[in-house]
């Protein structure tokens, strides 16, 4: 089974069972971490926003217009910042690091 490991808001590093076909931020929910995720994946808010390490980010699709745009409006973007209801889960990713901003 693939793994994420996610650093939380406190710095705590956890290596989490991450199964494919769901998106980040169901892999983050379902592992009890507080993704909001107001707009249940639908790219109309930004309260799924994580920050992919930097051996990762180039892994990953590119940005979508609508996730960028909902990007705008974080206020702690950085340049690895995406939103986890974008990105879905493959045996490529096994291993991805990310961090869930404060």
């Amino acid at each position: 089974m693939p793994t994420l490991k996610v650093t939380d808001t406190t710095g705590d590093t956890v290596a989490i069972d991450a199964h494919n076909g769901l998106s980040l931020m169901e892999i983050l929910r379902n592992s009890g971490y507080p993704i909001a995720g107001a707009c249940n994946g639908s790219t109309a808010c930004a309260t799924c926003h994580v920050v992919i390490d930097d051996d990762w980010a180039a892994k990953l699709p590119s940005l979508s217009n609508d996730e960028e745009d909902r990007l705008d409006s974080v206020v702690n973007l950085q340049k690895n910042s995406r939103l986890g209801c974008q990105i879905e889960m493959t045996d490529t990713l096994s291993g991805m690091a990310l961090t869930i901003p404060a």
